[in-house]
């Protein structure tokens, strides 16, 4: 019975170690794919403001470009 809970508590182990890292990893692999692969462009930031009832200038959308990639680092 002692050799049983052993086992079970080896496997639980186990199982919780590679969650953590298997979560790190994912993340880690997540922050790279989107500081590549940006979600927004300059062309959604105009559609946005458009349908947010605004004309937006070139200097907003700059601005707001700015913001966003410093919120992605």
């Amino acid at each position: 019975m002692g050799a049983f809970l052993i086992d079970m508590l080896q496997v639980l182990v186990g199982v919780l170690i590679g969650g953590v890292i298997g979560f790190f990893v994912a993340r880690h692999y997540m922050q790279k794919m989107m500081k590549k692969n940006s979600p927004i462009n300059e062309q959604m930031i105009k559609a946005m403001m458009t349908q947010m009832g605004r004309t937006p200038s070139q200097k907003q959308v700059n601005q707001m470009m700015k913001q966003m990639t410093k919120y992605m680092d």
